[in-house]
């Protein structure tokens, strides 16, 4: 088990990306840092995004023009530092003129392109949906679309990647471990961490991060036992999968009757997802499924324009997150800010507390840089920012592009799978290399579970990347969870099991 350090500068309440992100960026500051999560990382609103590093075109009807142009400079900048997690994608868009005239998409595609520091990705044009390779899967009687550029990421891997990369700076990252309670004495604050199994340890820090998500408020009223003016609006998005739709690896944006936009693409080679959703959520802010209402209407959404019917039973795996918005007072949950609200309680005499509220996956570095900035006063000794240039662990592949890094590799490990090392190549970058040390064929990779998962790769999960249950493996740490049957989800579940009990001796 991790050493709990007793002292240190910062202690950061919250294992999702924003998390992550301040723990990443103020490692490499100088500060000692201490991470905590509750559960898993990324195990809730951080894992069920719609895996896009994007603007925001729908934000510009919003006027939400400071969010999609700090989103957009953040494209590229994690285009460059993780291309292995990160890479870009076509999206269509068909046109329905009774939805949106012509001139306003025009016009928002060209402020679009105009906002965006682009120096890879490709700009947009109106396009020809009775000819391929666009039409592929579309309805007879769509003939005009039009298509840009944004990126597709592995969110959970992200948040995995920044956790790894504040690791490696001297951050402890501690997971299955709760902040039950801090009380702030002067410049100190005193906090109790609870271990999984129940055993409890005091730290105590000049200052504190909350990033709690959806649980923001509710730690502040009742760990901290603060109050707070601030709100939260609790919002479900959900997600569908189902077995893949149309040829090509471009995406869709889908105009809705209801003035939403519903993205679907291309995932994990055999499927399509599609989503998201916008729901209030009233409950707990924990674990939320998707409703048969949502289910229903991404299927309509999709039947609007597909050429082949959906229905709910063709649904293999859905998900759901919820995000939580800093309440602006919008009345339709739609139409709440995505832009996140930083807060500091504290002053010069006393320790402060960082707050985060709101904010979107393409924004985290960025929201990590403003959230130092506020704190900065409390650490005079802080290192300037610097992560704008810094690439993530597994992000210096050495190659022009992803697929050269990704034959190279082949080439390189000849005797394994070409599929396992593209999968590798993907979820790892160049730490692929780490992953598979010297082995050299598929017996030396240990145990197989299915898809290309084998127990080499296991053991780096667990030993690097803090995974210790199945569904860490399977949902977070790699996407098996899909394609593996329940046989081979038992023996992972048993193997697990071992090198647990094995650690423990």
């Amino acid at each position: 088990m991790t050493r709990v350090p007793t002292e240190v500068d910062l202690l950061v309440v919250g294992g999702g990306i924003n998390g992550a992100g301040i723990a990443r960026d103020a490692a490499g500051r100088g500060l000692k840092v201490l991470l905590c999560e509750q559960h898993d990382l990324a195990q809730h609103t951080s894992s069920a995004s719609s895996k896009l590093i994007h603007g925001g075109l729908r934000y510009l009807e919003q006027y939400e023009f400071r969010l999609v142009r700090e989103s957009l400079a953040e494209r590229e900048v994690l285009l460059h530092a993780a291309p292995h997690i990160v890479h870009p994608m076509r999206f269509v868009m068909p046109h329905v003129p009774e939805l949106r005239p012509t001139w306003m998409i025009r016009a928002g595609l060209f402020l679009y392109d105009y906002m965006a520091r682009r120096d890879t990705l490709p700009d947009s044009h109106g396009i020809d949906l009775r000819a391929p390779p666009y039409n592929a899967g579309l309805k007879a009687g769509l003939t005009k679309g039009f298509i840009y550029s944004d990126c597709w990421v592995d969110d959970a891997r992200l948040v995995i990647a920044n956790a790894r990369a504040a690791s490696d700076l001297g951050a402890t990252i501690l997971t299955r471990t709760v902040c039950t309670a801090a009380r702030r004495d002067g410049a100190r604050w005193h906090v109790t961490l609870q271990r999984a199994g129940g055993s409890t340890c005091d730290v105590t820090c000049a200052g504190l991060v909350n990033v709690t998500g959806p649980w923001a408020k509710v730690f502040i009223n009742q760990s901290l036992r603060l109050d707070t003016p601030f709100g939260l609006k609790l919002v479900k998005g959900s997600h569908i999968i189902v077995p893949r739709l149309y040829d090509g690896e471009h995406a869709f944006i889908l105009q809705n009757d209801d003035r939403r936009v519903v993205f679907v693409y291309p995932y994990q080679g055999r499927y399509t997802l599609i989503g998201t959703t916008d729901v209030e959520h009233h409950g707990a802010p924990g674990v939320c499924e998707a409703s048969a209402d949502e289910i229903a209407y991404l299927c309509r959404a999709a039947n609007r324009y597909f050429a082949r019917t959906l229905t709910p039973a063709d649904v293999v795996w859905r998900y759901s997150g919820i995000r939580p918005l800093f309440d602006d007072g919008a009345e339709n949950v739609s139409k709440i800010t995505r832009d996140y609200t930083l807060r500091v309680d504290g002053d010069a005499q006393t320790a402060p507390l960082l707050s985060v509220f709101g904010g979107k996956i393409t924004t985290y570095r960025k929201l990590a840089e403003h959230a130092l900035e506020k704190i900065a006063p409390w650490f005079p000794q802080m290192k300037p920012a610097w992560t704008e240039q810094a690439l993530l662990p597994g992000g210096d592949l050495g190659h022009p592009t992803r697929d050269a890094f990704v034959a190279a590799l082949q080439r390189r490990y000849a005797a394994l799978p070409p599929e396992l090392i593209r999968q590798l190549a993907n979820r790892h970058g160049s730490a692929l290399r780490a992953v598979l040390a010297n082995a050299e064929t598929p017996a030396a990779l240990g145990e197989h579970f299915g898809d290309q998962l084998f127990a080499r790769e296991v053991d780096y999960f667990m030993d690097h990347e803090w995974a210790i249950t199945a569904d860490d493996v399977l949902w977070r740490r790699t996407k098996a969870g899909l394609s593996l049957n329940n046989a081979q989800k038992q023996s992972l579940t048993e193997y697990l099991s071992r090198r647990a009990e094995r650690a423990v001796r």
